[in-house]
């Protein structure tokens, strides 16, 4: 009943202090108020999982019954469906559902003793404080907003202000009655909100994770609004991996920053990043894998680790794109592709290539109208390899992501093959 300590010393610790706040609904709860409305709820039945939902103090609530009758929880994201079967062990207390951005999504068992290390590491590393509430417009059931928002206001007293909706709008009419407030999110909403000029002036921190933060948005975040938005690297499996903690911007994409307050890293024999923590999670559900358990998760990123302890990324190991015998990270385009005039979005991957038995690398990009191709490629050339350049291309008016603010390559690779306009060389 660890987590479930850990939330009754919350309570009585902060009892008479904002807990949670509904934009929408106006509503608010003191950390006293919000434990008598969760102690109020009957217990849930006898059932494999417990599923909190939505973007509301009841997921708070449902989540918090769980953990008083010691049942394990599975938070649901809109149409997400339930898991089916049993939960892996009697001391598993959560069950994250991954992405599925490179393979299918399956579920990532925690303890509760590997749950509250992910929010103490957290809590430490990005020195969040009782007096500086979060404001919440990402999912609560991700693992990236469960373990920034849930956890440190359930385990350590971070007030939560539950916003209506991530519009630019909305966001800004959210912070405005309150004071410093703490804002994670991920790079697609950093984007939007800085051309609507919609950032809060009121920020104390702001957080970008669930993809690769674009340097252009944080030094125009920097240079326009004095704001440093701090990158942060996790996955399901491990909970905080690594965090951008200077006050200055990146000058190199691949840079992520340094590890998390217990965190332990190290690469593998092919340059694959491990994690070592104590939020490592047990085991993947329903098929174990070697690559995760006993505190170590080997991931599929592609790392450096510099004298100073520093992470740098060059890509994932199952992103790599084969043109003739020469692996080629799209990672690596994607960045060099970004510093062109007039791009906006951009994503790199593999196509079959005219022989249908290898690969050359394609791109699918939105960029500002009057531009062509061809100023892309001319610009390209000079910085890239010859075997790195794109051969296929396509425009779109947006790329767009998922709600947890990341793209499947192997989704984009279907759906343009199956296009009926074929991404052609410029010429």
């Amino acid at each position: 009943m660890l987590l479930e300590s850990r939330w009754r010393e919350t309570a009585r610790t902060h009892a008479r202090k904002l807990a949670v706040h509904e934009t929408g609904s106006g509503r608010s709860w003191t950390f006293a108020q919000l434990e008598s409305l969760a102690d109020s709820e009957p217990l849930p039945p006898d059932q494999p999982l417990i599923h909190p939902a939505g973007r509301d103090v009841g997921f708070l609530c449902e989540t918090l019954r769980a953990w008083r009758s010691g049942s394990p929880i599975c938070p649901l994201e809109s149409g997400q469906e339930p898991f089916r079967g049993a939960p892996p062990g009697p001391h598993i207390a959560l069950l994250k559902q991954t992405s599925g951005s490179t393979r299918s999504p399956r579920g990532v068992a925690l303890t509760a003793a590997q749950v509250a290390a992910d929010a103490d590491q957290i809590f430490t590393t990005m020195g969040l404080a009782a007096d500086q509430p979060n404001l919440g417009v990402i999912s609560l059931a991700h693992s990236y907003g469960f373990a920034n928002l849930v956890l440190p206001l359930l385990l350590h007293g971070i007030p939560l202000i539950l916003g209506e909706s991530a519009l630019p709008e909305a966001v800004r009419m959210a912070a405005r009655p309150w004071g410093r407030l703490t804002l994670p999110a991920v790079p697609a909403l950093w984007r939007t909100w800085l051309e609507a000029d919609s950032i809060p002036p009121n920020l104390g921190l702001a957080i970008s994770a669930g993809a690769p933060l674009p340097l252009a948005i944080e030094h125009r975040a920097l240079d326009r609004l004095g704001l440093k938005i701090h990158n942060f690297l996790g996955a399901s499996e491990c909970g905080g991996i690594a965090y951008d903690r200077s006050t200055t911007a990146r000058h190199e994409a691949s840079f992520v920053g340094r590890p998390m307050d217990g965190v332990r890293l190290s690469c593998g024999d092919r340059g694959q990043l491990i994690v070592e923590s104590p939020a490592v999670a047990s085991t993947y559900w329903p098929a174990p894998e070697p690559s995760l358990g006993n505190g170590r998760f080997v991931t599929s990123d592609l790392a450096h680790i510099d004298a100073e302890g520093s992470l740098w990324i060059a890509g994932r190991e199952d992103d790599l794109i084969n043109v003739a015998g020469r692996k080629v990270a799209p990672e690596r385009i994607e960045q060099i592709f970004m510093t062109l005039p007039g791009i906006r979005d951009c994503l790199v991957l593999g196509i079959p290539d005219e022989s249908g038995r290898g690969e050359c690398v394609g791109v699918v990009y939105s960029a500002e109208s009057g531009i062509s191709e061809l100023t892309f490629r001319t610009t390209l050339a000079d910085r890239l390899a010859p075997w790195e350049l794109p051969r296929r291309w396509w425009r779109r008016e947006s790329l767009g992501n998922d709600v947890r603010g990341k793209r499947s390559r192997k989704a984009w690779r279907q759906r343009l093959l199956e296009s009926d306009t074929q991404g052609q060389a410029p010429s």
